[in-house]
C-alpha cells in the first residue's frame, strides 16, 4: 500500500528549522529523475519542476522541517538548556531521547526533577519547557568540545508499523514529504496540464517562512498546501472537537486559523475525490496554520489556494500516528488534483 522503508527513512532523517540540509539531500536524491528541473532557492527550499501543457503554474508545498530545539546554554556540569523550534506539548518530553547535532551527533535525554523530590505544588502544576534540561552523560569539557550554543536538537525515534498505522516522530510533516515524492512518481511520463512546482519548504514550524519565499518567486496561479492535521478521535473527545478521524480518509481543508481556503479549490478537490472514489473528510481546524496561507497571499496576484491534510493522532508530541489508508488516499487525491486542474471552471 505504501513504501514503508522510504517513509521510515524520511521520518528518521533530521531536519530542524533552518538546518534542513540532511533531509533536503535525501529528497533531492529521490526526485532527481522525476522532474524536468530542480533548484534550491535562497532560503533552502528544494523546488522540483514538471513542465505542463501550458505555462500556468501550480505550487504544492510540503515542509521538510520538524519541530526541534536549539542549544542555548551549557552549564558547569555539562547539562544543556535549549529553546524550542516549533510548538511542543511539554508533558510528552519527559525522559525522551534526543540527538544534539554538534561536531558529531550526540544522544541525550530530556531530564527534569525526580517526582520523589517534588513538592505537592510541583506535582500538581503543568510541566514547562524551562523545567527540562538535556543530559548527554559526558563531562563538561567533552560536552563543550562537541556541542556549541546554536546547535540544533532533534528527537530520536524509530518509525514503526502499528496495526494499520505508522507510528514515530515527525510525521508532521515528513508524511507529506513522502506523499509529494510519491505523487511525482505517479505522474512520471504523464502529460499534465500546468507547470507543477513541487516545493519541499523550510522553516514552516517557525512561521511558514520558506513557503512565503517560494510562493513569492514562483508566483503560482494555483496553490496547494500538503500537511498534517489533528485526529482527535480518542477517549474523551467530543464529536465537534475531533477535527478528523484516523482511517476515515484524507482531509480536504476548509479553514484553519491562518486561511479560509478558496471555495473553488475546495469544491474541486471534493469533486475530484468523489470522481475517483477516494474517501475524504472535511477539515476545519480552529487553531494552527500551514504553508497554504503563505501560498495564498504571496506572489504578484496571490493564488487560488487550498490544502490536502493527513489526519494524525498525538500531533506535536514525541510520537505521531497516521493511518496507511489515509496516506495512500492522499497520494491518489493529490495526483488526480494535479492531473485534472484544467477540467474545472475556475471563474468566480
Amino acid at each position: 500500500m505504501i513504501d514503508f522503508p522510504l517513509l521510515k527513512l524520511i521520518s528518521e532523517t533530521p531536519g530542524a528549522p533552518g538546518f534542513e540540509h540532511q533531509i533536503r539531500n535525501l529528497v533531492k536524491s529521490e526526485i532527481k529523475d522525476l522532474v524536468d528541473e530542480m533548484y534550491i532557492d535562497s532560503m533552502g527550499s528544494l523546488i522540483g519542476v514538471r513542465k505542463g501543457k501550458s505555462d500556468k503554474r501550480v505550487l504544492v508545498a510540503a515542509h521538510m522541517d520538524e519541530i526541534s530545539f536549539m542549544v542555548t546554554h551549557i552549564d558547569d556540569e555539562g547539562f544543556i538548556r535549549f529553546h524550542p523550534l516549533g510548538g511542543f506539548d511539554p508533558k510528552t518530553l519527559t525522559a525522551q531521547r534526543v540527538i544534539v547535532h554538534g561536531k558529531k551527533d550526540v544522544i541525550g535525554v530530556m531530564g527534569s526533577k525526580p517526582v520523589h523530590l517534588m513538592t505537592t505544588d510541583e506535582k500538581n502544576k503543568m510541566v514547562q519547557l524551562r523545567d527540562y534540561f538535556i543530559d548527554v552523560g559526558m563531562p563538561v569539557a567533552q560536552v563543550k568540545e562537541l556541542i556549541s550554543v546554536g546547535d540544533p536538537i532533534t528527537r530520536e525515534r524509530e518509525l514503526i508499523v502499528m496495526g494499520d498505522c505508522v507510528n514515530g516522530k515527525s510525521l508532521d510533516n515528513r508524511v507529506s514529504v513522502y506523499i509529494l515524492i510519491e505523487a511525482l512518481k505517479a505522474l512520471k511520463g504523464k502529460e499534465i496540464p500546468y507547470d507543477f512546482y513541487a516545493a519541499f519548504t523550510v522553516q514552516e514550524e517557525v512561521g511558514l517562512r520558506g513557503a512565503f519565499n517560494a510562493a513569492g518567486h514562483i508566483d503560482p496561479d494555483f496553490g496547494i498546501g500538503l500537511d498534517t492535521t489533528i485526529a482527535y478521535d480518542t477517549p474523551g473527545a467530543l464529536p465537534y472537537e475531533m477535527v478528523t478521524k484516523l482511517g476515515a480518509g484524507t482531509a480536504v481543508k476548509i479553514m484553519d486559523a491562518s486561511i479560509i481556503c478558496d471555495p473553488r479549490m475546495t469544491s474541486y478537490m471534493k469533486s475530484t475525490a468523489a470522481k475517483h472514489n477516494i474517501t475524504y473528510q472535511a477539515e476545519i481546524l480552529p487553531a494552527g496554520g500551514t504553508d497554504t496561507a503563505a501560498i495564498q497571499r504571496q506572489g504578484a496576484k496571490g493564488s487560488i489556494a487550498g490544502a490536502i491534510s493527513i489526519p494524525v493522532r498525538h500531533i506535536h508530541q514525541s510520537i505521531e500516528m497516521a493511518h496507511m489508508e489515509d496516506i495512500a488516499g492522499t497520494i491518489a487525491l493529490l495526483t488526480a488534483t494535479i492531473s485534472e486542474l484544467d477540467k474545472w471552471n475556475w471563474e468566480l
